[in-house]
């Protein structure tokens, strides 16, 4: 990508930057497309990047409780609220960069059909595997659509909670539940599920995806050209094609 050599050797040469070592705390469903990103920006930097993916909620627990850090690229704009209101962020950093849809994933060979959310809470669907909702983003975005519906206290006793979206993908993929939600990103990279349903824009739950600069980063600098660079245009290609809709 000689667009994002340029861009480094730029900001690089304008900083008098030397090579650094980031530490990247990001939600688990930015990981492939992070992954995919961070040979090509390396290479052209000549930085280091490391990522710890996880939960959003658990992230920012971690920051919080001391976790060194470079950057936090959150699911959700609760838990960079969190990060804000606590001062850990870099200020002037926050930017909302990327945006997600819900589904309900059932395993590539179920014969269920699913027209409506409401039919999860169907005889046959048994266990649906959905993120800890009381604190994971997409577990929170589920609860807050279904109860919009009315439909979470006639489902919730399904409810497989799990770890983050990647955990129910996995338990999806694997038939241990008849049905689960994750993020459209997430359904996109699995062969083992389909899309059952997927919830309209109009109805769902709005997910953003803030990123910043953490205040206590040892490189600020670095912290800021590798903030630039997820902003840029090849970046911001990428993400697209993962399936994540580009803010701006």
């Amino acid at each position: 990508m000689k667009t994002i050599a340029l861009f480094c050797v730029a900001a690089m040469a304008a900083v008098g930057a030397h090579a650094a070592e980031l530490t990247v705390h990001a939600a688990a469903s930015l990981t492939d497309a992070l992954k995919e990103l961070a040979p090509a920006y390396e290479k052209a930097s000549g930085d280091t990047l490391r990522f710890n993916f996880g939960a959003s909620s658990q992230l920012a627990r971690q920051i919080k409780e001391g976790a060194p850090g470079d950057v936090f690229f959150s699911a959700d704009e609760a838990q960079m609220n969190n990060l804000e209101q606590a001062g850990a962020l870099a200020p002037g950093t926050r930017e909302s960069l990327l945006g997600n849809s819900l589904v309900i994933v059932v395993p590539a060979d179920s014969k269920l059909t699913i027209t409506s959310a409401a039919d999860l809470a169907k005889p046959e669907i048994k266990k649906v595997a959905v993120a800890e909702p009381n604190s994971v983003p997409v577990g929170v975005y589920t609860k807050e659509y279904l109860s919009k519906l009315g439909l979470w206290e006639k489902i919730s006793p399904k409810v497989i909670p799990t770890e983050n979206v990647r955990a129910s993908l996995a338990a999806v993929e694997s038939g241990n539940v008849e049905a689960g939600t994750v993020y459209k990103t997430d359904a996109l990279i699995s062969k083992k599920v389909r899309v059952a349903y997927e919830v309209p824009a109009s109805e769902g739950p709005k997910i953003l995806y803030p990123l910043a600069a953490l205040k206590d980063s040892k490189d600020p600098a670095a912290a800021r050209r590798l903030l630039a660079f997820l902003g840029g245009g090849d970046a911001r290609a990428v993400f697209a094609r993962y399936g994540f809709s580009v803010l701006k």
